[in-house]
């Protein structure tokens, strides 16, 4: 699709880049953003989302489910990675000079501070606009007296046979809660019975712990009769109104009776290298992945002090790990009240993607590709070309042989069945599986069981490596002679999150590109040595390398007084040694624009360090995904998209790839595309030297730019571009 051209920045025009004679000095720690604060504050960016107002209610709800979601897995890896630094002793330093106690503190008081905006923006904007819909979530102290006959009855016959309520004494020990599961903690007496002038009395004896796990697999929302709208109950609000019958002979206490959410150390320790059977280590592993130590607790804010301090000493967590929440725990179970109401008013209007005209009538993607390089944006264009790609090559006759990575996939993955039937049909198939992808290695496993299963060759990892490349081969009979052709993707093969994620998929039969790729796929399944690279650059082989040069290159190209500048599109920027590179760039005078959607540890805009530099983070609807990089102005610029962004695992931990769009066309259109969303003035946030961002917003005059808006339309149209883009309204 053709993009429209770049809005013109309003005037005052902006002041020459300032040049600097020499590269910068070393690094001063106090130049790098935290990495830890650099996320939250990433996560306050998406909270913003939950609190626009025009918005939907339930895509608003949908943010804040986000939030939360983030909040765990942040948890889960990040701040357990630093508490195992601080029990162990490790003096490492991050790159801004803060040892792992000092981060977590700031990160206590953070995200502390995130989670009270969060519930505050439930109970003051959100709660409300549901109930002025006519969507309720009731307590069980608002319960009617037909809702309390009803929901007796529905407790006593869906809920209470799936119960199972723990004691917490010298004989039953405190219960190893698996991760993220919500749980009920019950204060109880035992109720003796004293007889005296002819009538029983109760007396309280020692208060008892005990603990009841809330069925995951039951639905969390229990739909409540009323005569208006729709009202719901919350699954643990229904249980604790009935707790009395799981604990016959004793007296609830209420006062000290609230529900709780572990969160726990969620990463994973195999040791590769005395592995014999690494799927099987991995395995062994995962069942072991839920006694992981805890590192969060929440816990409703009504909770007593005594139940806190009981809870959290079981824990072993300190009172900084405690947050107490005003309202439902696991926000992100709140966003099935979409799921159950069917009124389209109040969701975001679904996304259709664009198949481009050019693929629409077309025999195959083959023979598309074999004619042109082939570039798609996703989700504006359909990722279904992508998968018809696969498809096609199992079941076309002329096609020898299949090789793909596969990092995340979906569940019923048309890819993992394009592959079984090509090996079926006697291909010679290979997956590269990288079972070891966060949060998926359970789905990863039983991928590469059924690929195997099914004939295909799998290849589960380079050991000590992660395979994050997305890239597929297809090696194909025409006439005499045997042509390859490549798909080289910034996204996951996984066509649910391709409907979510702004992601690229470039089409090439290039020569020299698909020697690459051959290779590539060797040095991952064979024993070789990494060959000299004619157009890609791998990591850990030197794609670091190639980045920092393509950057000093630029720094250059300042210096004599050429025309200079860099562009990137990533989803995080962390790297010490090119940041540093970024500042001596700017110095010299590059101007360097950096779109980046997540954790930024570069400080811009600092007098005399990176005047030159720019920061933007777009969110939006869609989750910006992709990675496109641009060195050099105007027309000469040099255009690549990679499945990296710039952060030491990627470039020393992982597998991969950085490839130049050669099409000349192909790459205007990227850097086309990066200048819209620089443009954005409705949904961008631009990154301040002390760590702050700032929501942009049209200067006097200037008409409103939101860019996903703007890069749906102009593929809606098919690749005719509006004539004035600024002119037109943002929703």
């Amino acid at each position: 699709m053709d993009m429209p051209q770049a809005p013109a920045q309003p005037s005052p025009q902006p002041s020459p880049p300032t040049v600097a004679a020499e590269p910068v000095l070393p690094l001063d720690p106090a130049q790098f953003i935290n990495r830890e604060l650099s996320w939250l504050a990433f996560n306050e960016r998406v909270l913003d989302e939950a609190r626009h107002g025009e918005l939907p209610v339930y895509e608003r709800l949908k943010f804040l489910g986000i939030t939360e979601s983030n909040l765990d897995e942040f948890f889960m890896v990040r701040v357990a990675g630093l508490k195992q630094q601080q029990v162990g002793g490790v003096q490492e330093v991050a790159a801004d000079g803060l040892t792992a106690a000092e981060q977590l503190t700031a990160i206590s008081a953070r995200a502390h501070e995130m989670v009270s905006q969060q519930y505050r923006l439930l109970r003051e904007s959100l709660l409300p606009a549901l109930a002025a819909h006519g969507v309720r979530l009731v307590s069980a102290a608002e319960y009617t007296a037909a809702q309390k006959h009803y929901l007796k009855s529905f407790f006593t016959q869906h809920i209470f046979p799936a119960l199972t309520p723990l004691a917490v004494d010298p004989g039953h020990p405190f219960p190893h809660l698996r991760n993220k599961t919500l749980n009920l903690a019950v204060t109880v007496h035992r109720v003796e019975k004293r007889r005296g002038r002819g009538k029983a009395s109760a007396a309280p004896a020692t208060p008892q712990l005990a603990v009841v796990q809330v069925p995951s697999m039951l639905p969390r929302l229990v739909p409540v009769p009323t005569d208006e709208g729709r009202c719901y109950t919350l699954l643990e609000e229904l249980i604790s109104a009935h707790l009395a019958e799981l604990f016959p002979g004793y007296e609830v206490v209420r006062a000290d009776t609230a529900p709780f959410r572990v969160i726990r150390n969620w990463d994973l320790s195999v040791d590769e290298e005395e592995s014999e059977d690494l799927l099987s280590s991995l395995q062994q592993e995962l069942r072991r992945r839920d006694r992981g130590a805890a590192v969060r607790l929440s816990i409703g804010a009504h909770a007593s002090e005594r139940l806190v301090a009981e809870l959290a000493e079981a824990l072993r967590l300190e009172p900084g790990d405690v947050y107490r929440l005003d309202g439902p725990l696991q926000l992100s179970d709140l966003t099935q009240l979409a799921d159950l109401d069917p009124r389209p008013e109040l969701k975001q209007e679904p996304h259709v993607p664009v198949v481009p005209a050019l693929l629409r009538d077309a025999e195959s993607i083959v023979s598309v590709v074999a004619r042109r390089d082939l570039l798609l944006h996703h989700p504006y264009e359909s990722f279904e070309p992508v998968v018809r790609f696969v498809e096609e090559a199992a079941d076309d006759p002329n096609v020898l042989a299949i090789k793909q990575t596969l990092y995340r996939t979906s569940g019923d993955s048309p890819f993992v069945r394009a592959l079984s039937r090509a090996a079926e049909n006697g291909k010679q198939v290979t997956a590269v599986v990288e079972i070891l992808a966060r949060f998926d290695e359970t789905n990863n496993i039983a991928w590469a069981r059924r690929l195997q299963e099914n004939g295909v060759h799998v290849v589960y990892r380079v050991p000590g490596y992660k395979t994050h490349a997305k890239v597929a081969l297809v090696v194909r009979r025409e006439g005499s002679q045997l042509r390859r052709y490549v798909h080289l993707g910034t996204g996951n093969y996984n066509p649910t999150t391709a409907r979510l994620y702004t992601d690229v998929s470039l089409f090439t039969a290039r020569e020299e590109l698909a020697d690459d790729v051959s290779a590539f796929f060797n040095l991952l399944t064979g024993y070789a040595d990494p060959p000299h690279w004619k157009r890609v650059a791998v990591a850990p082989h030197g794609l670091q390398t190639r980045v920092e040069r393509l950057i000093d290159r630029e720094a250059e190209r300042a210096r004599k007084g050429e025309p200079a500048r860099i562009v990137a599109k990533l989803n995080a920027l962390t790297e010490p040694e090119v940041i540093r590179r970024l500042y001596a760039a700017s110095q010299a005078g590059v101007k360097v624009e950096l779109l980046v959607r997540g954790v930024c540890c570069l400080r811009p805009g600092v007098p005399g360090l990176s005047d030159n530099i720019r920061v933007v983070s777009v969110i939006d609807r869609f989750l910006e995904h992709s990675r496109v990089l641009g060195f050099g102005a105007a027309d000469r610029a040099e255009v690549y998209v990679s499945s990296a962004d710039w952060m030491h695992r990627n470039f020393q931990r992982r597998i991969e790839l950085l490839c130049p769009v050669e099409d000349r066309s192909l790459a205007s259109r990227l850097m086309d595309e990066l200048a819209v969303s620089l443009a954005d003035n409705v949904r961008a946030r631009e990154l301040r030297p002390d760590g702050r961002y700032e929501l942009r917003q049209p200067a006097s005059g200037e008409p409103p730019v939101r860019s996903q808006q703007l890069l749906a339309e102009a593929a809606r149209r098919g690749g005719e571009p509006p004539a004035d883009p600024l002119r037109r309204t943002a929703a």
